[in-house]
């Protein structure tokens, strides 16, 4: 891991560190267990119809994924209702352009390669998986030693809407298997990328982009359960872009697989995951 990299992963540690400390003093007052019954200073701080305030436990969680796949995965009935078809349409419509822009501007990132080393190096795969998950990880540990159970409930939340997406994008990746820009030959044209690929969703199939999926949806749980702190959205947000756009200066995605997957990370964990219930 490159001194840049092991600089980003302990700032994202810090971060976690200090989401926990507002509900610590709260915290201090109660004793109640964690995370299965929340302190009633928290309960009464915030408010439960709220999509940031939705509790979870590690009991509860099992039950909550699965509650999450059988939304999803029954989405189109939605559609077929007349229900949220304009931001469909609109990320159907976004991630289409970019599909017919990504064979123009992928050139210009494989032929400016060279200039981006310290930025690629910074934002290795490896690098990038590490922080995202240090991030909700960060706060199960701030939590517990601190008796927070608000901290506590966001890394489950988060870890929860990780996985939703992943499974998702893995989903999408079986059937699209897209051919990932650092796979076409040198001097080759990037087109005919859909369902050349390789066969694994794992490995070899670019569409969407599983960087940009996993780290929104954590990005999205703590810009939104921490909102009162006005430079956390920002942080966030600024975070996630980052990493996913770290994607295309690798030509491991086109930009359409990075949007799409930002796309679903953000939609699937605010109006699934933080559902109030």
């Amino acid at each position: 891991m490159s001194r840049i990299g092991k600089l980003c992963l302990l700032v994202v540690i810090s971060c976690a560190c200090t989401f926990t400390r507002p509900n610590w003093a709260c915290a201090q007052s109660n004793n109640a267990d964690l995370p299965d019954s929340p302190s009633a200073v928290a309960r009464s701080e915030h408010d439960n119809d709220s999509p940031a305030q939705r509790e979870v436990s590690w009991r509860t969680l099992p039950r909550d994924f699965l509650h999450d796949q059988k939304d999803i995965w029954l989405f189109p009935g939605q559609l077929a209702k007349g229900r949220h078809w304009l931001p469909t349409l609109a990320i159907t419509g976004v991630t289409a352009g970019l599909i017919v822009a990504d064979p123009h501007v992928m050139p210009y990132f494989r032929s400016h390669a060279g200039r981006l080393d310290d930025l690629n190096d910074t934002f290795d795969a490896p690098i990038t998986t590490a922080e995202v998950i240090a991030l909700p990880a960060s706060l199960m540990v701030a939590g517990y030693m601190r008796h927070d159970p608000y901290a506590v409930s966001t890394a489950l939340l988060a870890g929860e809407a990780y996985a939703d997406s992943a499974i998702v994008d893995l989903g999408v990746k079986a059937v699209t298997r897209r051919k990932r820009p650092g796979d076409v030959p040198p001097g080759a044209p990037f087109t005919d990328t859909f369902f050349n690929g390789g066969k694994s969703p794992f490995k070899g199939s670019a569409f969407p982009s599983g960087h940009a999926a996993g780290v929104f949806s954590v990005a999205t749980v703590i810009a939104t359960r921490y909102h009162k702190h006005r430079w956390v959205p920002w942080a966030m947000y600024g975070f996630a872009t980052a990493i996913s756009f770290s994607r295309v200066t690798t030509n491991a995605h086109f930009p359409s697989d990075v949007f799409l997957g930002a796309a679903l990370g953000y939609t699937i964990t605010r109006y699934e995951v933080l559902r109030p219930r």
